[in-house]
């Protein structure tokens, strides 16, 4: 008696659903898409604005970044995370992410206020990397925000972790990860000191610069902007 309609039927199962499996993985994924859009639409308006009818414009530039799918379960996987949609949503908060890199440190906290001034915006983490840095040096301004998306089935709060750096955090920041990455997170002590040391140079880089600016803009700019109290 052949087996092959009921061999047949099981793998006609498990194709099944593995194809329900990925279409809601890429239901999930596609909310936090759409939230950092909300986001991106935000702070583009925000630039527009400066830009048209504001003598001088904060934003240098804004890059966003949705993790893969392979991160979120390595993610999930290293912090004994349960495996379903739900645990995931509740512990991971990074899945989008939107960073803005400003020219002053004043500018940092100034977007940071106006974005989180906006009535549908959730302000639910906020870690101030300038205020405190990182032993390492590191130096940025991190917060998660939850933002509403409307979909058909009605709307989600979604969370985007958006970073707020100036020029000088940025480049070390993508400097400090391409180091880390090439010695898979071993850096050598020697090249850990130096990388301390251009952190310090960066921050007395951005005082000195935004120093000059200040002398050059006085009667236009006001006093730095208090950091946000951290929650």
């Amino acid at each position: 008696m052949s087996t092959a309609p009921v061999e047949d039927d099981a793998l006609n199962q498990t194709i099944t659903e593995a194809r329900e499996l990925r279409d809601e993985f890429q239901r999930f994924l596609h909310e936090y898409e759409f939230g950092m859009r909300e986001i991106e639409t935000k702070i583009s308006i925000l630039r527009d604005e400066f830009a048209h009818h504001h003598s001088y414009n904060p934003i240098e530039h804004v890059k966003s970044r949705l993790k893969t799918p392979d991160s979120i379960v390595e993610k999930v996987a290293r912090r004994g995370i349960e495996p379903d949609f739900d645990s995931i949503r509740e512990h991971i908060t990074d899945i989008a992410g939107v960073r803005v890199t400003c020219s002053f440190v004043a500018d940092v906290y100034r977007l940071f206020d106006l974005l989180t001034a906006q009535d549908d915006i959730t302000v639910r983490i906020v870690k101030d990397y300038i205020a405190r840095p990182k032993a390492n040096g590191y130096r940025s301004l991190h917060a998660i925000l939850e933002v509403p998306v409307f979909l058909s089935s009605g709307p989600i709060m979604v969370p985007v972790e958006v970073q707020f750096r100036t020029i000088a955090m940025d480049f070390w920041a993508s400097l400090e990860h391409k180091i880390h990455y090439k010695f898979q997170g071993q850096v050598p002590a020697h090249l850990v000191d130096s990388l301390t040391a251009a952190a310090d140079a960066a921050t007395e880089l951005d005082e000195r610069m935004e120093q000059l600016h200040r002398e050059a803009h006085s009667t236009t700019l006001t006093a730095l902007p208090k950091p946000p109290i951290e929650v």
